[in-house]
């Protein structure tokens, strides 16, 4: 998929917001956007009902399969932006002063952090938490400004099984001469699963500095650097590299087609949660049309298509709504040791270290 390109699935409705927000200025909705007027007697057709259209920018492998199923389960018209979180981010960035967007879903809880900070989100609304796991009330902010939909594992170590038989068991052994120019990772500018890798050891290591110092290391060792999670695995089938660093859910995807292909973890490997964010800035229309989404991705019409939009990709997570249960090729997660840097600390920190790490790093 061209993720530079402005992409709509086919159920998607093209109307442009200022437009729809005129034509709707005048008409009292109810809880789902909807309006109506009652017809005189001798009008025998009844009035249209309008709903105000709901954007979504995602970067969720299931995301149109959800989307579908909201507007179908909802008959709210709803809008999909499909791209990669970099490229979204940037949009919602250059969009500061008239944002388009009502709904913002990608991995990782640094982004939205940051967001919150800068006054972008709705705080103070989470769908019921009574449903969550213990993992999943451990992801929600204090301020509810965002919501976790599930998690994965960023920064998990993918090999090829005939060529590597002993993967490596920490991020110190990386930086061995037996993996002298065998690794591989993304650009955490690009690939947004792959910034929290970052800020995961650099916390492990004690901060920045330290952090920065390891990944010269790595880079002097010969680390390999590619956009995305499917540009790092193909290197790793073509043998370019031996050891991939990445989202977990896209090393399992891959072993369906690539069998021998397996996934290790290291010492301490980083949580990714899915994370949903509001716009505050929308009216109170979209506000409440961008609530029931999220109402109806917690839901189990909602969690079915999480589980089967991307069989072989992001439908691969950990989830985190009580009685949901993860695809049978999906480990435990209690057998994988786990890290959750604050995302309050590295969230605002994410937009210097990643253009820290495209300057540096990046060859």
């Amino acid at each position: 998929m061209n993720k530079n390109s402005r992409l709509r699935s086919p159920f998607t409705f093209k109307l442009k917001r200022a437009g729809v927000l005129s034509a709707i200025s005048a008409i009292t909705l109810s809880a789902c956007g909807t309006a109506s007027s009652s017809s005189t007697p001798s009008n025998a057709a009844a009035s249209v009902s309008k709903k105000v259209p709901l954007i979504v920018y995602a970067a969720e492998g299931y995301d149109a399969a959800v989307v579908k199923g909201f507007e179908k389960a909802t008959g709210i018209p709803t809008q999909l932006e499909d791209h990669s979180t970099g490229t979204l981010l940037a949009k919602i960035s250059a969009e500061a002063n008239n944002p388009q967007w009502g709904v913002f879903w990608s991995d990782g809880s640094e982004s939205y952090a940051a967001l919150d900070q800068q006054g972008m989100l709705l705080k103070g609304f989470e769908p019921n938490t009574g449903i969550l796991t213990a993992l999943g009330r451990s992801l929600v902010p204090k301020d509810k400004s965002y919501i976790p939909t599930g998690t994965t594992i960023a920064g998990a170590i993918v090999y090829n099984s005939n060529v590597v038989k002993t993967p490596p068991t920490s991020w110190n052994q990386l930086l061995a001469p037996q993996w002298k120019g065998a690794v591989g990772m993304n650009n955490p500018a690009i690939s947004g699963p792959t910034y929290p890798v970052v800020a995961s050891v650099m916390d492990q290591l004690g901060g920045v500095t330290q952090g920065e110092a390891y990944f010269k290391a790595l880079a002097a060792n010969g680390l390999h650097v590619f956009a995305t999670n499917k540009v790092t695995l193909g290197a790793l089938l073509q043998g370019t590299i031996k050891l991939a660093i990445v989202q977990n859910s896209a090393g399992i995807g891959f072993q369906f087609t690539n069998p021998s292909l397996k996934v290790a973890y290291l010492d301490k490997s980083a949580l990714l949660p899915g994370v949903i964010g509001i716009d505050a800035k929308q009216p109170p229309a979209e506000l409440a049309e961008a609530k029931k989404f999220a109402d109806f991705v917690y839901s189990k019409a909602g969690q079915a298509l999480m589980l089967s939009g991307d069989p072989q990709g992001d439908s691969l997570f950990f989830p985190i709504i009580a009685g949901t249960k993860a695809h049978k090729v999906v480990p435990s997660l209690a057998s994988i040791p786990t890290d959750y840097p604050n995302p309050l600390v590295w969230g605002p920190r994410e937009a210097a270290l990643n253009q820290w790490f495209t300057n540096n790093i990046v060859q």
